[in-house]
C-alpha cells in the first residue's frame, strides 16, 4: 500500500508546482497588460476610464447578493459556481474550477448554496452544480450538472473576446 501512496505524492507536488507556475504566468501577463510593472496583488480598483478590476487567479467566495453583484460589476466575465461541500459532482469539478480561475480571463465566483440559499434561488440553481456565466454584467450562459473543463473554457473564451 505504501507504494501507491508514494506514487501519489509526487503527482500532488507536480500539480501544486503546476498551479504555482500558472499563477506566476498570469501575474506576469497581467503586469504586462497594465504596463506599469508594479506588483499585482489582486486588489486593483477600476480606474477612471471604467476598466474592470484585475481578474483574481483564485475563486472568489461569495456570501450574499451584494458580493455577487459586486463581482459581476467589477469583472468583464464571471463564472458563478453554485455548489455544496457534500455534492460529489461539485467536488469532482473543483480542480477544473480552480484551473479556470487561474488560467482564464474570467473571474470565478463560488456560491455555497447551503450558506446562501437566497443567492442560489435568485440564480435559479435548482440542482447543483449549476454554473452561470456572466459577460458585461449579463447572464449569457447556464450549465447544470458536472461539466468538462473544455466546455467551460470554450464558453468563457467566446465571451471574453
Amino acid at each position: 500500500m505504501s507504494d501507491a501512496a508514494d506514487a501519489d505524492e509526487p503527482a500532488g507536488d507536480d500539480a501544486k508546482t503546476e498551479r504555482e507556475r500558472i499563477r506566476e504566468r498570469k501575474r506576469r501577463e497581467l503586469e504586462a497588460r497594465l504596463g506599469d510593472g508594479e506588483a499585482v496583488d489582486g486588489s486593483a480598483e477600476p480606474d477612471a476610464g471604467g476598466e474592470s478590476t484585475a481578474t483574481p487567479s483564485e475563486p472568489i467566495h461569495v456570501n450574499g447578493m451584494d458580493e455577487l453583484r459586486r463581482a459581476v460589476d467589477e469583472h468583464d466575465v464571471v463564472l458563478v459556481d453554485c455548489y455544496a461541500d457534500w455534492c460529489g459532482p461539485c467536488q469532482m469539478m473543483e480542480p477544473a474550477i480552480e484551473a479556470l480561475a487561474a488560467e482564464t480571463d474570467a473571474a470565478v465566483a463560488k456560491v455555497d448554496v447551503d450558506a446562501n440559499q437566497a443567492v442560489a434561488q435568485q440564480l435559479g440553481a435548482r440542482s447543483i452544480p449549476t454554473l452561470v456565466l456572466y459577460a458585461d454584467g449579463e447572464a449569457v450562459d447556464r450549465f447544470v450538472g458536472a461539466q468538462d473543463r473544455a466546455t467551460l473554457e470554450s464558453a468563457i473564451a467566446e465571451h471574453a473576446a
